[in-house]
């Protein structure tokens, strides 16, 4: 894992054709932009981790009812 420290305005490229900026760092609140092509799928941390969980007690539930 990379870590990185950027201020308001500044960004980091991922590839050649995503950019995240840092729009605006509050205490404990930070908004970046994110400018990637349509076909990349963006997903917040929460929602991707409820997502996996919910696959894996479907898998789970079947492995059991099955």
């Amino acid at each position: 894992m990379l870590v990185l420290g950027r201020k308001p305005g500044e960004y980091v490229m991922i590839g050649d054709d995503i950019m995240v900026k840092v729009v605006r760092s509050d205490t404990g609140n930070l908004r970046l932009a994110i400018d990637a092509p349509e076909t990349t799928t963006i997903t917040r941390g929460e929602l991707y981790q409820n997502q996996n969980n919910s696959l894996t007690m479907n898998t789970h539930q079947s492995h059991i009812n099955g």
